[in-house]
């Protein structure tokens, strides 16, 4: 049997219908294929390989790290190089509250220990979410994305979990003195690419201050300078009191962190003792690598451009089959009339060798949230065939 005779046969399936690309390399901006096709990569891994594929910088830290150890012990107990560097870097780039960091596998594992956080800190058990927003697939995350197709199969979740309108004001009267924490995107990525309002997370941050509910950002996907700054909450000129990292954390490896102020992050490490604990997180390929990719990502200038290719997809993407073009930096959702139009684009730009895709929760809308480091050269030809694809779907 060849490799996608056995994908499908022994590979745990996530959709009846993946896109099933049998890569072999990738590089930079592009994916190579086992019959020796080359793709432009407009996704990066989902928002993942922000400076690109295989970096020679994180590679080079790949290859030095493992002449050195691999996993020594469960996280926390050995001092390990890569780890206390890593947090050292992340703590010199965020505000001085954000100061003591727990690593993890994910994501979704940096959300689970960041409402175990919440509630240990403020001995409460609410947890207020928002819908159409998407926060990971384990349990805990489960229960607090926001959309009932993807949580109803799996029930009973969480209990005392309250699900609000973004960008509401309104809303935010359900915060109360009960509540341990809110959970928010600062852009709703999932959901097609919405934008928090400024002056509705400033009111979101001073209403968490009033009843001493912690404000938790998710930046898992916006975080590296996606939006066009290092971190989507500066726009806002707030401070969360948790920060949630992934994605391109890794530099392509596997890796996740919640973020705190010690005197709440140390409230886990007693009563009960090892409050949150993990046998990978913080593992040193995945932190070695990830130092590098964030030292890449500041010397190389690419977060000074987004902005400006951020434009020229704007510019460019415009097409009667368009209804509306969503911009967050390099975080872009590209409106259809439905699922069906927009999986016949996806697909013809595939066949034309460009890779996108869709959103979870808006299957209407293309994804595009390439390399931040793609070339304006590669963005015109990127559109080029995107809108040569609508012209035949």
């Amino acid at each position: 049997m060849n490799n996608r005779e056995l994908f499908f046969k022994h590979v745990a399936q996530t959709s009846s219908a993946p896109l099933a690309l049998e890569i072999v390399k990738a590089e930079g901006m592009y994916l190579y294929d086992a019959s020796g096709k080359k793709y432009l990569d407009l996704i990066g891994g989902i928002s993942v390989c922000n400076i690109g594929h295989r970096h020679p910088k994180v590679m080079e830290a790949i290859k030095k790290q493992a002449d050195e150890y691999l996993h020594v012990l469960v996280y926390g107990e050995f001092i390990q190089s890569p780890q206390v560097q890593y947090a050292k870097l992340l703590a010199e780039n965020l505000p001085s509250t954000l100061n003591t960091v727990y690593f993890t596998n994910s994501g979704a594992e940096a959300v689970e220990g960041a409402m175990k956080l919440a509630k240990r800190v403020t001995q409460r058990t609410q947890i207020i979410a928002f819908k159409n927003s998407y926060h990971g697939s384990t349990q805990g995350a489960l229960s607090i994305i926001g959309d009932e197709y993807w949580r109803n199969a799996f029930r009973p979740l969480l209990p005392d979990v309250l699900h609000l309108d973004y960008n509401s004001f309104a809303a935010l009267d359900f915060i109360t003195a009960k509540t341990a924490c809110v959970i928010a995107e600062v852009v709703q990525a999932e959901k097609g690419v919405y934008a928090s309002t400024l002056a509705w997370m400033i009111a979101l941050r001073k209403k968490c201050d009033d009843t001493g509910t912690l404000l938790i950002l998710d930046e898992i996907q916006t975080g590296f300078g996606r939006t066009g700054m290092l971190w989507g909450f500066q726009q806002f000129d707030i401070v969360p009191d948790i920060l949630l990292l992934g994605k391109a954390l890794g530099g392509g490896m596997p890796l996740g962190a919640f973020i705190a102020d010690s005197k709440l992050m140390h409230q886990l490490t007693d009563n009960p003792v090892l409050g949150h604990i993990t046998t990978f997180g913080g593992h040193p390929i995945c932190c070695a690598a990830g130092i590098a990719s964030m030292k890449a990502l500041l010397e190389e200038g690419h977060i000074d451009h987004v902005k400006e290719k951020e434009k020229l997809f704007k510019q460019l993407l415009i097409h009667p089959k368009i209804k509306e073009v969503r911009t967050a930096g390099l975080l872009i959702a590209v409106e259809f009339d439905s699922f069906e139009i927009n999986k016949k684009i996806i697909d013809s730009c595939i066949s034309n060798i460009i890779l996108t895709d869709w959103f979870l929760f808006a299957p209407q809308c293309m994804r595009i949230a390439p390399p931040l480091i793609i070339s304006e050269e590669e963005i015109r030809k990127a559109c080029e065939i995107i809108l040569g694809a609508m012209n035949y779907s």
